[in-house]
């Protein structure tokens, strides 16, 4: 009796939590059109769905690791900048053979997605350096794991003014790239376009691997519990310390989007995203590469409306919108209750 009492009690609990949910969601969508009219909106949409993209190719390795490997990685920012910095060197290099800003439609595709490539690998040794180095001495420790992965997102910092710099640099953008697609007076940056792309190639690509390949069965098994994936002849320490190392690969191919994205690079920028990482995370719910997702197109979304409408919240309202969500759902719109 007393059981059927509560849950007739729980269950308006829920659908106002739901109904919360759909409110906060639809609203980020559809309210600025009182506002706003609708071409200005549209293109105020492609802009924040584009940076979505963006913000989810910087926070999907974060959440990756930090979800599944249940790693506190506060060094995520540092393979982001490194990325972004080995993007400029290579397009940089590309340039000067005039396949970048005077290049072709070919040249120019190539040079991205060269600069992507070489980004991700570099991106995934510093996460395979770290991972063998530090973090897999601590797994557990998650006081020890924010101090030195701190002190080693310092590190690369000071290495990336080292080798670049400390000053900020102008990213090179491929022609191809450069200026405006003109749809019925909607005007949408050509690299926006590209962004858009590359975050729906990159979330079907994390999707594909841990839903339907056999090793994404095992790292998902590895996460409930590693003794008996070991006990079934599987290297798990070994498998985690790959998906580390992948983790930091996206992170860097983030880093060289926003850098051509934004056509400037400084060593501070991983610092600076590595707020907006987590802020996605958070609301996405942690190993949720869905959530994130979700997360990302919210939070690029918003940040538009708002930066248009009342440019001085743009900043406040993503914080705004992570309190809402957890008042809500304090483990995020898909992570685990």
């Amino acid at each position: 009796m007393t059981s059927q009492i509560s849950a007739l009690n729980a269950k308006p609990s829920l659908d106002m939590r739901q109904t919360a949910f759909w409110t906060v969601a639809g609203g980020i969508w559809l309210l600025p059109l009182l506002w706003i009219d609708p071409t200005t909106y549209l293109v105020l949409t492609v802009a924040g769905i584009a940076m979505g993209m963006l913000l989810f190719l910087t926070a999907v390795g974060l959440t990756i690791i930090f979800g599944l490997m249940d790693v506190l990685n506060l060094a995520h920012g540092a393979f982001f900048a490194w990325g972004a910095y080995v993007g400029f060197t290579v397009l940089g290099g590309l340039n000067s053979l005039g396949w970048v800003e005077t290049g072709t439609l070919g040249q120019s595709v190539l040079s991205v997605l060269i600069s992507l490539g070489v980004a991700l690998v570099v991106g995934g040794l510093w996460g395979l350096v770290l991972e063998r180095l530090i973090i897999k001495k601590i797994y557990g420790d998650h006081l020890k794991q924010i101090l030195i992965t701190v002190g080693a997102a310092m590190i690369m910092a000071e290495i990336i003014k080292v080798l670049w710099g400390p000053n900020q640099e102008v990213m090179p953008v491929p022609a191809a790239f450069v200026g405006s697609y003109d749809i019925a007076d909607v005007v949408i940056n050509k690299f926006r376009v590209a962004a858009i792309a590359v975050g729906a190639v990159v979330y079907a690509g994390v999707m594909a691997v841990l839903l339907k390949t056999k090793l994404g069965i095992i790292i998902r098994a590895g996460v409930e519990n590693r003794e008996v994936v070991q006990t079934l002849g599987y290297n798990i320490n070994r498998i985690f310390t790959g998906v580390f190392a992948a983790g930091a690969a996206l992170a860097a191919v983030g880093g060289s989007m926003w850098g051509i994205f934004r056509e400037e690079i400084n060593p501070a920028m991983g610092e600076e995203n590595l707020i907006f990482a987590l802020i996605v995370v958070i609301i996405g719910g942690l190993g949720s590469v869905t959530g994130s997702f979700l997360s990302a197109m919210m939070v690029g979304l918003a940040f538009n409306y708002v930066a248009f409408l009342m440019p001085k919240l743009s900043l406040g309202v993503n914080i705004l919108i992570m309190a809402i969500i957890l008042l809500i759902r304090p483990w995020g719109l898909l992570g685990k209750e």
